[in-house]
C-alpha cells in the first residue's frame, strides 16, 4: 500500500493555472481540439473543460484526489458519451492515479455546483460504476447529502439566517465537510443563480469553486436578494481563509473591458482567464449597489450581471 498523503498542511499547495484553454475554432465541424481538455493544476488536482465544438457551452468541471476516493464536481453539457467521453477520461486519470498512488477500495464521489443542464448532462455515464456515488444535482437530494438545514443560505446577510423559504425556523449557514481521505472540502449553500447552488473550498488548494455564482462572463441571477447574500457570505469568507483562485464554470467575456462573446459562439479566440480572485468579489459587489436590482443587463468590465433573464 502507498503511503497516505498529507493534505492537511494548513497552506494552500500552489498549483499550476499557466494554461491555454481550448476555445472552439472557426469552423466547429472541422476542429481538431480533444473533446476534453485535462490540465493538471497539480498531481492530485485536476481541471477539465469540455470543447466547444460538443457544446458551445464549454463548462469546465473539477476533478480532486484524496487518500480514499476522488470527487467530480459537475459532468458537463453533453450526455452521449461517444461525442463527450468523461468517463472514459476521468477512468484514465484515476488509473493513473492509482497506479502512482495503489490502495485498494478506492471510491469516486460526483457532486454539482447546481443542477442546470450544462452542469449534469454526463450524470448518466457514472450511473451503476462500481464504487461510485452519484448525488443527483436536485435540491432536495443534494441539500439532504450534504446535510444543509432546511432553508439554509436563503436568510441574512451573515451567518445567521432568516426566516426559511418553506416557512421554517431562522437556520445558521454552516458549511459541510465532505472528506474525500484527509482532503476536506467545505461546502455550503448559494442560492441566487439557482436555489440549489453549492460552492466548494478545497483548503488544500486554497480555490473556491462557484459555478455559475461568479465566473468572468453572464452572471444569470435568478433570485437577486439571495444572490446579494451569497456574494457577502464569499467575500466574508475570504477575509478569513486563505483563498488563492475563485474558479467559476465558464469563460463569456473577451479580454476587452465589458465585451462578452455572443450565446451561443462556438470560437472564442480572445478569452481572459477563468480564474478570478476575492477583490473581484469585492468588484461584484460593488456593481451588485450600483445595478441596484433592476432588471436587465448591467455591463461591468469583467462580468455582466443579468437579471430576469436578460
Amino acid at each position: 500500500m502507498h503511503a497516505e498523503i498529507d493534505f492537511s498542511a494548513g497552506v494552500p499547495r500552489p498549483g499550476d493555472l499557466d494554461v491555454a484553454w481550448i476555445h472552439g475554432s472557426e469552423s466547429a465541424k472541422h476542429n481538431t481540439d480533444p473533446d476534453i481538455q485535462v490540465h493538471a493544476y497539480d498531481e492530485d488536482t485536476f481541471i477539465l473543460r469540455q470543447n466547444m465544438a460538443v457544446n458551445y457551452e464549454a463548462p469546465f468541471m473539477f476533478l480532486l484526489f484524496g487518500n480514499a476516493r476522488a470527487v467530480l464536481i459537475d459532468t458537463g453539457a453533453t450526455a452521449s458519451a461517444d461525442y463527450f467521453p468523461l468517463r472514459r477520461v476521468v477512468d484514465g486519470l484515476m488509473d493513473a492515479w492509482l497506479a502512482a498512488h495503489p490502495r485498494d477500495g478506492y471510491g469516486l464521489l460526483v457532486l454539482h455546483t447546481h443542477p442546470h443542464g450544462d452542469h449534469v448532462a454526463g450524470d448518466a455515464q457514472f450511473v451503476g460504476r462500481d464504487g461510485t456515488v452519484l448525488v443527483d444535482a436536485n435540491r432536495d437530494t443534494a441539500w439532504d447529502f450534504f446535510g444543509f438545514a432546511r432553508g439554509a443560505g436563503d436568510g441574512g446577510s451573515g451567518d445567521d439566517g432568516g426566516s426559511a423559504d418553506d416557512g421554517g425556523p431562522p437556520s445558521r449557514v454552516e458549511p459541510a465537510h465532505v472528506d474525500l481521505g484527509g482532503r476536506i472540502l467545505e461546502c455550503w449553500p448559494s442560492p441566487g443563480h439557482h436555489d440549489a447552488a453549492v460552492t466548494f473550498y478545497d483548503p488544500y488548494t486554497g480555490c473556491l469553486l462557484t459555478g455559475d455564482t461568479v465566473y468572468p462572463g453572464r452572471i444569470y441571477i435568478q433570485d437577486w436578494a439571495a444572490f446579494v447574500r451569497t456574494i457577502d457570505r464569499l467575500i466574508g469568507f475570504c477575509r478569513t481563509r486563505p483563498v488563492t483562485h475563485v474558479l467559476g464554470c465558464h469563460i463569456e467575456m473577451t479580454r476587452e473591458p465589458g465585451v462578452d462573446y455572443p450565446i451561443f459562439t462556438t470560437y472564442q479566440p480572445d478569452e481572459p482567464p477563468l480564474e478570478m480572485t476575492p477583490n473581484q468579489l469585492g468588484e461584484i459587489r460593488r456593481a451588485i449597489d450600483e445595478a441596484g436590482g433592476r432588471p436587465g443587463r448591467h455591463v461591468f468590465p469583467g462580468f455582466i450581471l443579468c437579471l430576469d433573464g436578460e
